[in-house]
């Protein structure tokens, strides 16, 4: 077991596994990129533990609340540390979180689009200490994101050597 793995378990979250797409999505990319120390993470929304896009979809500050919007952002953290898990086999690899670009399906007027994505950075943090999870961050507005989903992030991390 990892340190981080440890914590995890600790505070009562597991990871969920790959994510099931909706039938006829295609995904021609890699949700996890490594190249040298650099870890290049695409875009993730949130998951239930089974795999499955988690609910409730819709606009923060429409059909969700900024707390529903919090939570999003949290369980796509989690989304993300199963990907980077399944591909690093092992989080305490990761030397530093160096950027989380958030993206908010916002309604109309809603503009607390950071106080959403602080539900990632605030578990990033928990779990890695604010060394290893400190993080240069944007949190910004969307018309849409892919299936509807209120939260999609994307960010990089950096490796120990090796």
């Amino acid at each position: 077991m990892s340190i981080i793995t440890d914590r995890l378990t600790f505070m009562g979250l597991t990871l969920p596994p790959p994510v099931q797409a909706p039938a006829g999505v295609i995904i021609p990319f890699q949700f996890v990129h490594v190249v040298g120390q650099r870890v290049f993470i695409s875009g993730h929304g949130p998951q239930q533990s089974d795999g499955a896009i988690a609910q409730p979809l819709g606009k923060v500050g429409g059909e969700l609340t900024l707390e529903q919007g919090y939570m999003a952002a949290r369980l796509t953290a989690l989304s993300i540390l199963g990907s980077l898990h399944r591909k690093l086999g092992n989080l305490d690899r990761i030397a530093a979180f160096t950027r989380v670009f958030g993206m908010v399906n916002s309604a109309p007027g809603f503009c607390q689009q950071p106080s959403v994505i602080n539900g990632f950075s605030d578990l990033i943090l928990e779990l890695f200490g604010s060394e290893i999870g400190a993080h240069s961050r944007s949190a910004v507005g969307m018309a849409e994101l892919p299936f509807n989903i209120p939260v999609e992030i994307e960010a990089e991390v950096l490796l120990y050597p090796d």
